[in-house]
């Protein structure tokens, strides 16, 4: 064992769940991932990007958002299926104008969001473990 053989990183297996996870989240990339999966990983990664607002301004410009939140609604378990639409009329008053009471709903939304990821990572294990490696 030489000196420098410390500094050296192992090389860490991956597990087959794991593998199929990062192999779902490249098919999004590459916008081949299904769907409604592949809109439930946009909105999770926007809302952990940036919040709702994020989520509904990024959508809105490069995708058919109404769309986007009806394929969602069909896979949201229901405290995020409420939470969404909360977020996108509280979204809609703050397009039209400065809202306090709007701004502190999209921050709460993006909390409940966040208190409850859990499930969304579940509905995610489980197409990722569909994904053939």
């Amino acid at each position: 064992m030489g000196l420098f053989s410390f500094f050296k990183k192992k090389e860490v297996k991956l597990t087959e769940e794991q593998r199929k996870w990062n192999k779902m989240w490249e098919l999004w990339t590459e916008e081949k991932a299904d769907s409604p999966y592949a809109q439930l990983m946009t909105y999770q990664s926007e809302i952990n990007n940036g919040g709702h607002d994020q989520y509904f301004t990024n959508v809105e410009n490069t995708a058919d958002l109404q769309n986007e939140m009806s394929i969602l609604e069909k896979i949201l378990p229901v405290i995020h299926k409420d939470n969404l639409r909360k977020a996108y009329k509280a979204y809609l008053v703050l397009e039209e104008r400065e809202d306090e009471l709007a701004e502190k709903t999209l921050e709460r939304c993006d909390d409940v969001f966040y208190e409850n990821e859990a499930e969304l990572n579940d509905i995610l294990e489980e197409y990722a473990k569909t994904i053939e490696l």
